[in-house]
């Protein structure tokens, strides 16, 4: 009987210490922010927008016309992935001019900002003397 009590105080105490153990385990750090995919400024009943797609550590941006019938280039750069978890994020992309020295309606600046905060990717366009601020939404993947 008291073998038995011995061996039962035993077992309740390493499972005492084993659940003790597991809730001291570390927990895992959150995901860096992830922006790869494509997003879009495409407003309900618009015919024309600008799409973003992020690869990798390069983006592209599109003008859209004809209800997506017809794409031009407007930047083509550099990304700069977050490597940590965060709520916001920004970054300088370096034009690759190879692609947009060849495209009509593409930027020609050296450099252009964008940051993401609250579901948008933000950034300024300028066409014909005009600069306006778009922010891109993510887009929903078609099935």
């Amino acid at each position: 009987m008291r073998e038995m009590t011995r061996r039962t105080f035993l077992m309740g105490s390493m499972g005492t210490v084993a659940l003790l153990l597991a809730g001291c385990g570390e927990e895992e750090p959150p995901e860096p922010l992830d922006l790869t995919g494509a997003w879009t400024t495409r407003t309900e009943g618009a015919d024309s927008w600008q799409e973003l797609v992020i690869e990798g550590d390069s983006m592209r941006v599109e003008w859209v016309y004809d209800d997506g019938e017809t794409r031009s280039l407007y930047w083509a750069g550099t990304y700069d992935a977050p490597d940590e978890a965060t709520e916001e994020w920004a970054w300088t992309s370096e034009n690759d001019h190879s692609a947009t020295d060849v495209a009509l309606l593409a930027s020609t600046s050296d450099e252009k900002e964008f940051s993401y905060a609250d579901g948008a990717i933000s950034y300024e366009v300028s066409a014909m003397g005009t600069t306006t601020t778009l922010h891109a939404t993510r887009q929903e993947a078609e099935e």
